[in-house]
């Protein structure tokens, strides 16, 4: 199998080190020093799953010309507001990548890959959690991991072969994963798992550099924020015909939420997980917070802007999502 991963950056890194730790012929596509270094010292990867250094079957270039071969895979991993542009820089590889996916934040991903590659046939459904960040050249942090990581699928509700064996090699790299018939319910699920966590951490804890996701969790009143944002959420959700499944678990608590009898029985139910949070002395923050943070522009449109829009169009109210747009929206317009 040959993998050639677009934009690997944080996320990209830990995946495609993995997979070529395993045997899978993989190039990275990054920014000139992280591919120097790679190139140069191998690529390290520290945490959930130990320490690592990988040199065999791994390629890092910085520009998608210097791919050589064809590819069984082609992944974009570049935050969604970069796509058009990674995208056009790797034209050249469009005529040498069997499939086309993508593990970005967002619900348009598979039309905008559909539009650069040419033909949906060529495009398959994916989706993962896997955390990672770029901490130096060279050098990444996979901090987060649940025991089923990734799920792919083909848009039109059926495993292939190819999304099979692509789940079968994440398995071989130890990133959990399976092939499944939903992989649209998975995509919504999960921007609507990352749309909470998202507009819920920014609209609440952006105004001191210092907190963290458990510093609010912890509060009531980041908790009924928190439920007020979930229950939002889960109406759209559930207005599209799905039933919350918490694909990500443990990390997903929508169905938990979904399953309270009461909105005060959910406002507990995140304290005790903020409580436990702060027991194990959790550290972290969403990645758009930490966007916020560092000063760099957010993916709000792509992450939270769909559910207001989607709630607009069912005649679904979403007034605190749509409050935590607006703040974050303004944040965005003074950041880099």
């Amino acid at each position: 199998m040959r993998v050639c991963i677009l934009g690997a950056g944080g996320l990209g890194s830990v995946i495609g080190g993995y997979l070529a730790k395993t045997g899978v012929d993989t190039t990275l596509i990054a920014r000139p020093a992280h591919a120097e270094a790679i190139t140069r010292d191998g690529l390290r990867i520290e945490g959930v799953r130990g320490e690592h250094l990988i040199h065999e079957n791994l390629t890092a270039i910085s520009n998608p010309a210097e791919a050589t071969g064809e590819f069984d895979y082609l992944i974009l991993a570049t935050k969604a507001k970069d796509s058009d542009t990674a995208l056009a820089s790797a034209d050249c590889l469009r005529d040498r990548v069997r499939t086309a996916c993508s593990i970005q934040n967002t619900i348009v991903k598979e039309q905008v890959l559909t539009d650069w590659i040419g033909d949906p046939a060529r495009v398959m459904g994916a989706s993962t959690i896997e955390g990672g960040s770029l901490e130096a050249p060279g050098f990444v942090k996979n901090h987060v991991t649940v025991p089923t990581t990734a799920y792919f699928g083909e848009l039109d509700g059926t495993i292939s072969p190819r999304a099979q064996a692509l789940a079968d090699a994440f398995n071989k790299a130890g990133l959990g994963a399976k092939a499944v018939d939903c992989i649209q319910q998975v995509l919504w699920e999960k921007l609507a798992q990352i749309c909470n966590a998202s507009a819920w951490s920014v609209s609440t804890l952006a105004g001191n550099n210092d907190l963290t996701f458990v510093d609010g969790m912890a509060l009531r009143e980041g908790a009924e924020h928190y439920v007020a944002i979930s229950l939002e959420l889960l109406a759209v959700y559930t207005a599209l015909g799905y039933t919350p499944q918490n694909f990500y678990a443990p990390l997903s608590r929508l169905k938990d939420v979904y399953e309270c009898k009461t909105e005060e029985d959910a406002v507990q139910l995140i304290l005790g997980f903020g409580e436990r949070m702060k027991q194990q002395n959790y550290v972290g923050r969403t990645s758009m917070h930490e966007d916020v943070v560092r000063g760099k522009k957010t993916e709000v449109d792509y992450i939270v802007k769909p559910f207001v829009d989607k709630g607009r169009e069912l005649g679904i109210p979403v007034p605190t999502v749509t409050a935590a747009y607006r703040i974050i929206k303004v944040l965005d317009h003074y950041l880099a």
